[in-house]
């Protein structure tokens, strides 16, 4: 036996660094023995990792350019500590508060009203952020889950035999009442808030085919009810008490080979267009997202744009990458929409951390039975400097969650003026009570962002037909050899089977 192999192999199994050249662990607080969220673990000046809300991050090392022997993990209110990663042999890391020295902290600024450090953060904003082209590498992920709260139906008449109080009942049975769809994607960003290109790298859905599998079972059952009960050239018209509109449906219903070779040419296009969907899709939620940050102009999070009409306290002083900050905290004065806390920089009033929340319902409209509630809008934003001494977003975390309800009858009418008698030739009638809630969770961290030439930007390309890998269940391996923010809980446990259990949706 080669007993060198066998000491050589047990060396590399051995902690988390050296075979693979990667880290797995959870940073925690050494006196609460809490985790800590959104702590940054930095491997250079402008490359380093985020961890997720539960602490936890992994780093592999071969993703990235700069080859370092130690990492650097810091958070707001605790000291910066650097480890030497060939001492990493657990699963946990532990780092201690950092004690405030109130008096060695603020010479030149502490005489500042809490009117004129808002002022100063307002005045500094364009020389502070980065508003010119750049070059972002990020994973981006978004969490979409959705709940049917209620889906109440009153049949009351069909003309149509098989389209009875049992097929409606059925058909309700097979619609999923509670769905997540996870989305991720590593990419470079190329642009800024007025222009971008997208480059993805890697990309994957996770999802629950079967759900989607059903209720086109179910659709397509419907249609089948009507191209055997509805004439072709019939017109449907669909009310809900006053409300009415015309849908025709001759082309739905037709048996012809003319017909049937449309609808395959019809999907082709659709298939064609799917392809270049995705990347169309996620690079304008990345302008969405980039857009909304509150430094920007006409934004809904308006404290700064509009903070005369907030309250804005100084409540504390604290540490962030060894850097004082003021520790603000502010509040709506009447109608205003948000409240949260903000983290100053004490030297240049740059907002280096954001956390913020809606007070009250961003929308609220409800008319005849119709309800629609745009109801939570929470954000959590971290900035870092770069080497031009200006502040790049670092990390996003943002939950938007709406509801929507329907309590309105509705009948589906087949008329057809082509036939001799009455018009009307057939009817659905139904009471619907329906209340859908939907709750999406976007996910950034920057890895590196660098400022690039009109020339660059011009040059950079998109990959507009790449498609992402579809997976059933959460698979830790597709990951391999790049960083991510590491999953949470409930997208670790996301299997899609029969038994799936969404109830770790986030509150």
């Amino acid at each position: 036996m080669n007993y060198h192999l066998v000491l050589v192999t047990l060396f590399l199994y051995t902690g988390f660094t050296v075979t693979a050249q990667s880290i797995s662990s959870k940073i925690v607080d050494k006196k609460t023995n809490e985790p800590i969220p959104y702590a940054t673990i930095q491997l250079s000046e402008n490359e380093g990792i985020i961890t997720n809300e539960e602490g936890r991050f992994s780093l592999n090392l071969e993703a990235t350019p700069t080859k370092t022997d130690s990492i650097y993990i810091s958070s707001m209110g605790y000291e910066k500590v650097g480890v030497a990663i060939h001492t990493i042999t657990d699963s946990i890391i532990y780092i201690s508060p950092k004690a405030i020295e109130l008096k060695g902290v603020f010479v030149t600024n502490k005489n500042l009203t809490i009117d004129e450090i808002i002022d100063n953060v307002k005045e500094r904003i364009p020389e502070n952020y980065n508003f010119g082209l750049s070059q972002k590498r990020l994973f981006y992920r978004e969490s979409e889950y959705n709940t049917v709260k209620k889906f109440n139906v009153k049949f009351k008449k069909s003309t149509i035999k098989e389209l009875n109080k049992k097929l409606i009942d059925s058909t309700i049975a097979v619609l999923p009442k509670k769905a997540a769809f996870y989305t991720e994607i590593l990419c470079d960003l190329y642009g800024n808030t007025e222009k971008s290109k997208l480059q993805i790298i890697k990309a994957a859905e996770l999802y629950n085919k079967n759900k989607r599998v059903s209720m086109e079972a179910a659709a397509e059952q419907m249609e089948a009810i009507f191209k055997k009960n509805v004439k072709p050239d019939s017109y449907l018209k669909i009310k809900s008490g006053w409300f009415g509109t015309k849908v025709q449906v001759d082309s739905i219903l037709e048996h012809t080979d003319d017909a049937a070779a449309v609808k395959d040419e019809m999907d082709n296009q659709k298939k064609k267009r799917n392809k270049n969907e995705f990347l169309k899709y996620r690079k304008s939620g990345l302008e969405t997202l980039f857009s909304s940050l509150f430094y920007n102009e006409d934004v809904l999070s308006n404290f700064l744009n509009k903070s005369g009409r907030y309250n804005f306290e100084l409540v504390d002083y604290t540490y962030f990458d060894d850097t004082s900050v003021y520790v603000i905290n502010f509040s709506p004065k009447r109608k205003e929409d948000f409240k949260g806390t903000l983290y100053v920089n004490t030297e240049d009033f740059a907002v280096v951390r954001a956390e913020y929340k809606n007070v009250r319902l961003l929308k609220n409209f409800g008319l005849l039975g119709v309800k629609f509630q745009d109801n939570l809008y929470d954000n959590k934003l971290i900035f870092s400097k770069g080497k031009n001494n200006k502040y790049d977003l670092k990390y996003l975390e943002m939950k938007r969650g709406n509801l929507f309800g329907f309590d309105r009858p509705l009948k589906v009418i087949e008329k057809n003026k082509h036939v001799k008698g009455r018009r009307k030739q057939n009817e659905l009638s139904l009471d619907l009570d329906v209340v859908m809630n939907n709750l999406t969770k976007f996910e950034i961290v920057v890895f590196d962002s660098k400022p690039i030439s009109e020339a660059t930007y011009k040059s950079s390309t998109e990959n507009k037909n790449i498609k992402p890998q579809y997976l059933s269940r959460y698979n830790p391996d597709f990951w391999n050899g790049y960083n991510i923010i590491e999953p949470n809980f409930a997208i670790r446990q996301f299997t899609a089977t029969p038994e799936e259990d969404l109830g770790t949706t986030p509150e």
